[in-house]
C-alpha cells in the first residue's frame, strides 16, 4: 500500500512540528522544508506525496509561486495555511488551483479533520460515471468533460460538480453543500462557496448555466 505522505511548506519550524505531530498521530508521514524551493525539490523527487500543506510568506520562494508550480506539474490537493486573512489572498488562492484555505491561528484537530475529509474523497471507490446535460464525471478517473471535450478543474471545484449532479434537481442550501463538500464545521461566510461556483461555471461554458442560483438559499443543478 502507498504510504499516506504529506509535505508540509512552512518557515516557522514550530508549525511544521505542530502539524507534523497531528498528522503522525492520525497515521501519515510528513515531510517537511522550510521554503518553496525546497518544497519543489522534495516534491519532484519524492512520487509518492498525496497532499501539500503550504504558508504563503515564505523566503526564497512564496507559497503562492510554489502552488502554482505543483499545480502546474499535479493535481495533488493543496491546503494553504497562512496568518494573512484578507478576502484577495483567499481568492488569488483559490485562482492558483489550492483546495482549502485555513488561517492561522488554527486548529490542528480541524486541519487535521480537513486533510482527512479531502483524502476521503480522493480514494475512487466509487467507479460509475455519470452524465448529465452534456457534462460527463469519471468519478474513478476523476475527469469531467463537457460535450466530449475534457476540462481540468481543481479538486474542489470536480468535488462540487459531483455533489451538485449527484443531486439534480434539489436546491441544496449553502450549509448543506459545506457539509457535505467541505466536510467540515466552516465558521466563514457564503463566499468560499459562491467563488468555487462561480469559477466552475466559467470552467463549464455554456454547460455553467445548468447550475441554477436559488436567491437567499443556495444552489441546484438543473439538467
Amino acid at each position: 500500500m502507498t504510504e499516506k505522505k504529506i509535505l508540509v511548506v512552512d518557515d516557522e519550524p514550530r508549525i511544521r512540528k505542530l502539524v507534523k505531530d497531528f498528522l503522525t498521530m492520525h497515521g501519515y508521514k510528513v515531510v517537511e522544508a522550510g521554503d518553496g524551493e525546497e518544497a519543489m525539490d522534495i516534491f519532484y523527487s519524492d512520487k509518492d506525496i498525496i497532499m501539500v500543506i503550504l504558508d504563503i510568506m515564505m523566503p526564497k520562494m512564496d507559497g503562492w509561486q510554489t502552488a502554482k508550480e505543483i499545480r502546474a506539474a499535479s493535481k495533488v490537493p493543496i491546503i494553504m495555511l497562512t496568518a494573512k486573512d484578507t478576502e484577495r489572498d483567499e481568492l488569488t488562492s483559490f485562482d492558483l488551483g489550492v483546495d482549502e484555505f485555513i488561517s492561522k491561528p488554527f486548529s490542528p484537530k480541524v486541519l487535521t479533520a480537513r486533510v482527512e475529509a479531502i483524502l476521503r474523497r480522493t480514494n475512487p471507490e466509487e467507479n460509475s460515471v455519470v452524465e448529465l446535460g452534456g457534462i460527463t464525471v469519471d468519478k474513478a478517473a476523476r475527469t469531467v468533460s463537457v460535450d466530449g471535450n475534457p476540462v481540468e478543474l481543481s479538486f474542489k471545484e470536480f468535488e462540487l460538480l459531483t455533489y451538485f449532479m449527484d443531486n439534480k434537481g434539489i436546491a441544496l442550501s449553502r450549509e448543506n453543500i459545506l457539509n457535505n463538500v467541505w466536510n467540515y464545521d466552516y465558521f466563514g461566510d457564503a463566499r468560499t462557496i459562491d467563488t468555487h461556483v462561480k469559477k466552475l461555471r466559467n470552467k463549464l461554458g455554456g454547460k455553467g448555466d445548468l447550475i441554477k442560483t436559488i436567491w437567499g438559499m443556495g444552489y441546484k443543478f438543473d439538467a
